[in-house]
């Protein structure tokens, strides 16, 4: 600095710059940089310096001292980048043995991973072997399917085949049991011919005679009176009672007796009685009270068919299906209990006891 009114003086300013240096040389050594340490400026530059004038004088020390700033910045960034440069290391190093834990890790994840691949391959082609077995099951069963189907409708055809051919059967049987009928009808009529051409010859009464009076609830027809029962008996028992009356058990040989005696019967429910004819003896040989065989008969379609023992004829009249009177014989066991129809003949050689 300059006194008033006097020349310039830069020992001041020196003196202050040397302190600077000074300071500054303190200053690297604390920051272990010594560029600046080194900086002297020589003894005879100070006269010189006196001489300049004030604006140069001044532009020197600013040079100077900007000099000296740069100098220092350069020291101090200098330092500080070493400092910079040492921690970096230390991070660095953190960070290539982190990255080395982070690789091993990644390592042992991709072993992991490949073992894990290489499971879900075998799996993977596991489930491809499967698949192409169920595949194969499939398709088997689909060529089952279809023969199973392709026999179905085979079986089908032949089921419709035979359902024509029943069908047809059916036809066949309605037309033959119509043409049996026929022919049973046919058959009943010549037998009932038959048996009025072997029946016993009666001998009718002269008029001279006197007539044939029946008692009371007995009935005439030619020379023989009939009685129907109102009470039940088996067969055995029936014949006991119309033998005690001086008669036996109706012998019907003519479709006229035949229909005299069925229209005396009550139509009812069941309505069944006793007649004259067994074949208690001998299997299938019917034969008559007073031991004549039978010659024909009126027998329903179907009977005598000894069901259960039957060897003993009745005569039915019912309302529950349609009957005539040459087609009302039937079979029985002679056990059953019925009403029966006894015969007494009032013809010339008959007995003259008349049942009361």
């Amino acid at each position: 600095m300059s006194t008033p009114g006097g020349p310039p003086q830069c020992e001041g300013m020196y003196s202050k710059l040397i302190d600077f240096e000074g300071s500054y040389d303190q200053l690297s050594r604390r920051s272990e940089a010594g560029p600046a340490a080194h900086l002297v400026f020589p003894s005879s530059v100070a006269p010189r310096l006196r001489g300049f004038g004030t604006f140069r004088l001044a532009t020197i020390c600013l040079a100077v001292l900007s000099a000296i700033l740069l100098i220092a910045i350069i020291s101090m960034a200098s330092h500080n980048k070493n400092r910079a440069q040492g921690g970096g290391d230390a991070v660095a190093e953190a960070q290539k043995q982190k990255q080395g834990v982070n690789v091993s890790e990644l390592v042992d994840s991709i072993s992991k991973l490949q073992q894990e691949k290489k499971q879900l391959q075998g799996e993977k082609e596991e489930q491809q072997r499967a698949k192409e077995e169920l595949q194969k099951a499939k398709e088997g069963l689909q060529r089952e399917k279809e023969e199973l189907q392709k026999a179905n409708k085979e079986l089908q055809r032949e089921k419709e085949e035979l359902q024509k051919a029943k069908e047809g059967l059916q036809r066949e049987k309605e037309e033959l049991q119509k043409a049996n009928k026929e022919l049973q009808r046919e058959k009943d009529e010549l037998q009932a011919r038959l048996a009025v051409t072997k029946a016993p010859v009666v001998t009718t009464p002269k008029s001279t005679s006197a007539p044939i009076v029946c008692p009371n609830d007995w009935h005439l027809f030619n020379s023989s009176c009939y009685f129907i029962s109102r009470t039940t008996r088996d067969w055995p028992e029936s014949k006991s009672f119309c033998e005690s009356k001086g008669a036996y058990l109706a012998i019907i040989h003519t479709p006229e007796e035949q229909t005299f005696l069925w229209d005396l019967l009550p139509r009812g429910h069941w309505n069944s009685y006793w007649f004259g004819l067994t074949d208690g003896q001998v299997e299938d040989e019917w034969k008559w009270v007073d031991g004549t065989p039978l010659v024909g008969g009126f027998w329903e379609e179907g009977e005598p068919n000894n069901h259960i023992d039957e060897d003993c004829g009745y005569i039915v009249k019912t309302n529950v299906l349609e009957r005539v009177a040459t087609r009302s014989w039937y079979d029985a066991p002679c056990t059953m209990y019925l009403p029966f129809i006894c015969e007494k003949y009032m013809g010339p050689g008959a007995s003259t006891g008349i049942p009361h």
